[in-house]
């Protein structure tokens, strides 16, 4: 009897539900704690909240909750039936439990805090004492919960990227809102389509909000952005532009070293990631291996020199300069005679319409990018995911700044 009033106590259950029996296995630390609603008294019915008798119960269902001390908690109970004269039979609400869960609300809230704690799922299990499909579902429940809270949500700046999922060149597009730092949603390949159905998503409001979007210069993107969110401004990454920029002097210096080699110089051998790398970031060494190289009237160094001095584009903050300034630089690196330069310089001016929208909003996917590296590590954490829709979850959990609590009864 002292048991069954320290439970009910203990897990705040309130009449008409009481606490009948209370089972302790001390050998294998579990305590079994069953509830019940008395048969004489009326239930309401879920949908519409009038009362009914009992008409029914369903099987003994289980569900877990916080330990109590060392001993794994499990209440039980056989959930009653009312017959509504509007909607049928119906199970009633339990207090303690949201539909379809295998979990007490307190202990999902317990075992959400712990991943997001842990930011592994691997250790996350290991201390809840939970399977992986457990651990999942937990999840897969937060992010529903989380996803359902933010419709209406305004998304100033929209952030679109792809992220590898799977060797073979498997890709997800993942889109983000650049203001708050978060993943908003994630979808498999890189398709106009793929990222159609991610917008599709967002409601008339949210779109209405979204003032730019950052994406890289993949045409499928640009396309789904033009028919979506047709007054959103395009903002090409400007990262990735640097990318590309970097790419083509590291093929100038390919091609110098072949041709530097065959006559036995190995002047830029190990020098890749000097030419590669912010002059910000350089060490002493590195610093002073320029300095040596920068007076060899190299081609590679002609190449940075013109690398180097797009960034001054992102200084602007007129159009009308910014336009001067690049049409200055383009002719510069089309006259280069370094074919890798001269056609990274078309490929930005037959994007400068979009890749000049910086200049008004400022705004990069460098955010996107954060995330990512957080993505990576939860991916590594869990040693790869087969299955793309738990590999969706996950990202959402983690990244997503979800509100993924289940809400308590009152």
């Amino acid at each position: 009897m002292q048991d069954k009033e320290l439970y009910s106590q203990l897990l705040g259950v309130k009449e008409p539900w009481k606490v009948s029996d209370v089972n302790i296995d001390l050998a294998g630390l579990k305590v079994d704690i069953y509830i019940e609603w008395p048969k004489e008294v009326q239930a309401p019915c879920p949908e519409c909240g009038k009362l009914y008798g009992i008409y029914d119960h369903r099987d003994v269902r289980k569900w877990r909750h916080l330990d109590t001390m060392q001993f794994q908690t499990i209440l039980h109970c056989r959930i009653p039936r009312v017959e509504c004269k509007e909607h049928g039979a119906k199970s009633i609400e339990v207090p303690w439990s949201e539909k379809q869960s295998r979990f007490t609300m307190l202990f999902e809230r317990l075992a959400i805090d712990v991943l997001l704690a842990c930011q592994n799922q691997t250790k996350a299990r290991e201390l809840l004492r939970l399977s992986w499909d457990e651990v999942h579902n937990i999840q897969e429940r937060a992010v529903d919960r989380g996803l359902s809270r933010r419709k209406e949500e305004k998304v100033q700046y929209l952030g679109v990227d792809e992220k590898s999922f799977l060797k073979g060149h498997q890709y997800a597009t993942i889109t983000y809102d650049l203001g708050e730092s978060k993943v908003l949603d994630v979808a498999r390949d890189r398709k106009e389509e793929t990222l159609t159905g991610l917008l599709g998503k967002m409601t008339d409001k949210q779109k209405a909000s979204v003032d730019a979007v950052v994406i890289d210069m993949w045409e499928p993107y640009k396309a789904s952005v033009d028919k979506n969110l047709p007054e959103a401004d395009i903002v090409h990454d400007k990262f990735h532009i640097v990318k590309h920029l970097c790419e083509a002097v590291d093929k100038v210096r390919k091609m110098e070293n072949r041709m530097l080699s065959k006559d036995g110089i190995d002047l830029l051998k190990g020098s890749k990631y000097l030419w590669l790398t912010n002059p910000c970031n350089w060490t002493d060494k590195q610093k002073e291996s320029f300095k040596e190289l920068k007076g060899q009237e190299l081609k590679v160094g002609r190449a940075w020199t013109i690398k180097e001095m797009f960034s001054k584009l992102w200084e602007y903050t007129y159009e009308k300069s910014a336009r001067n300034f690049f049409g200055k630089w383009h002719w510069w690196a089309t006259h280069s005679r370094l074919k890798p330069m001269a056609d990274v310089a078309k490929m930005i001016k037959r994007h400068l319409e979009n890749i000049l929208t910086y200049l008004k909003h400022r705004i990069t996917n460098a955010v996107a990018e954060g995330l990512n590296s957080k993505i990576q590590q939860v991916k590594s954490a869990a040693r790869g995911f087969r299955n793309f829709e738990n590999y969706r979850i996950a990202i959402l959990f983690f990244c997503g700044k979800l509100n993924m609590y289940p809400q308590e009864s009152q």
